[in-house]
């Protein structure tokens, strides 16, 4: 890796914090009690709101501006198809976290990784409610506001702090917990903090050992998963491990990576 992706990564993290500002006076003012227009997607239950349309719009005009004819996937517009220069696709979620961001809740964050041939290169993760900036370079490393970042070490799996997500629809919802409810027995505990990207950026630093989440979009993980594996993570995406879930994505730290995934397994994880 070169000076190419490391001005990716400005890249992301100008955007990002762009964003980032936008949606922030956003919250400031609902919370202020301005009213946010709410719609729903794939139940009633997966919302999106006009500050996530409008998030994304202004990273998609800035990236115009900064990366031109670049194609971007974003959660809210589509998109991703066509040529573009060195190949570079951007990924892109407005705000992940959008129900914690409707509840007044301070986790989640804007997410925008570079990609080449279907891998991230680098991304940056900008959370609006305190301002940390997550950032990785593929081969380089990865880091929270600066400092360098590293999983942790648990010696068993019995004292792994493992985090992970549901799906909006009911009925797997209620498998997935199913799975959890088995899990338990085997892990310190289990936490759900409503945003893929910072479970994963969580694994990253060590704030949790362990992360599984089935159902993701790429825009959900692709800077995610570049964080986590460039803190030494040993990570699977959506569609590499059948056993573990044909859409699962999962992190952990190397010390109980393995061990961790025969019992997601075992605990029906397969099978969400």
């Amino acid at each position: 890796m070169g000076a190419a992706e490391y001005a990716l990564k400005d890249v992301a993290v100008q955007v990002g914090r762009e964003a980032a500002d936008l949606v922030s006076k956003a919250r400031d003012a609902m919370v202020a009690g301005q009213r946010v227009q709410v719609e729903t997607k794939s139940s009633d239950t997966d919302v999106v709101t006009a500050v996530d349309h409008a998030s994304e719009e202004l990273i998609r005009r800035r990236l115009g501006e900064l990366r031109p004819g670049e194609p971007v996937l974003g959660e809210e517009g589509g998109g991703g198809g066509g040529s573009a220069y060195d190949g570079v696709t951007w990924v892109v979620d407005p705000i992940d976290g959008t129900v914690n961001f409707l509840y007044g809740s301070p986790v989640f964050a804007v997410s925008i990784a570079a990609q080449v041939d279907g891998v991230s290169v680098a991304g940056a993760i900008v959370e609006p409610v305190g301002g940390r900036c997550w950032t990785a370079v593929r081969g380089e490393g990865s880091w929270l506001d600066g400092r360098r970042l590293r999983v942790s070490s648990p010696e068993r799996l019995g004292l792994a702090l493992v985090a992970t997500g549901f799906s909006y629809q009911a009925e797997r919802r209620a498998r997935q917990a199913g799975v959890v409810h088995r899990l338990l027995g085997h892990v310190r505990d289990v936490r759900r903090p409503g945003s893929c990207a910072l479970d994963l950026c969580s694994v990253a630093a060590g704030w949790t050992d362990g992360y599984c989440e089935h159902g993701l979009h790429r825009w959900d993980w692709a800077a995610g998963v570049l964080i986590a594996t460039e803190a030494g993570a040993v990570v699977s995406l959506p569609g590499e491990d059948r056993e573990l879930g044909a859409d699962a994505t999962f992190a952990a730290a190397p010390t109980i990576a393995a061990p961790l995934r025969e019992t997601l397994i075992a605990c029906g994880a397969g099978e969400v």
